[in-house]
């Protein structure tokens, strides 16, 4: 299960220092507990404490064997740099037997992280983020070039309500290998979108909700 950049917190950027998870927060060993409980791997987005200075926005992988890691933003917004820092490794998860690529919101505006991804044989890409109604057509058209261009399914994982200031669109969903819009969900409506990789090949359903946030969730 994935959900968006920041979601255990909101995207509270000038609050960041403040709100910065220790790597043994209780939180993600809750949420790893709950991976095991139900044998399945979750991914949310979190402020991350750097004792080198300033917080990562990051993302915590919790795993069904009782483990847990970080992925960490490697290309950051313009603003968010006076926040926190950028990290420099990039992230790759095996679930059920396919290799995921993690990006975070700014990661997939620029191609040589994407084309990272594919290098290392990646079968899905999976961004979460923070996309506003203004922005959202503009990388809606990046996520799609990115399936097409390597052909690998891309999945996002967005926000449903107002954070940090920001109005966000939801329309979490994921693009087929040819660049189309195999499976979204409806605007900001809360909803479970469940998307299904089989050899490649995208399928997928929206569950709408109530009083939980849009995700994307991989089974196979």
């Amino acid at each position: 299960m994935a959900f968006p950049e920041l979601s255990l917190t909101g995207y509270e950027l000038a609050l960041l220092s403040q709100l910065a998870m220790p790597r043994d927060d209780a939180t993600f060993a809750a949420l790893t507990a709950a991976a095991v409980a139900n044998n399945t791997v979750v991914m949310a987005g979190c402020p991350l404490h750097n004792p080198n200075g300033k917080p990562y926005i990051a993302a915590v992988i919790c795993f069904p064997s009782g483990e847990h890691t970080f992925y960490l933003k490697q290309y950051l917004h313009e603003g968010e740099d006076a926040y926190c820092a950028h990290g420099c490794e990039s992230g790759r998860i095996n679930v059920n037997g396919t290799r995921i690529a993690l990006a975070v919101c700014a990661d997939f505006t620029h191609p040589s992280h994407a084309a990272t991804a594919a290098a290392q044989q990646a079968d899905v890409y999976l961004a979460s983020a923070l996309i506003s109604p203004g922005g959202y057509a503009q990388d809606a058209e990046l996520l799609a070039a990115i399936a097409k261009r390597h052909q690998l399914p891309v999945l996002l994982a967005n926000h449903v309500s107002p954070t940090g200031g920001w109005q966000t669109c939801g329309n979490s969903g994921g693009w087929n290998a040819a660049g189309e819009l195999a499976v979204s969900a409806h605007g900001t409506q809360p909803s479970l979108v469940l998307c299904r990789i089989h050899h490649g090949v995208l399928s997928g359903s929206v569950e709408v909700m109530t009083h939980l946030p849009s995700k994307a969730s991989i089974t196979d």
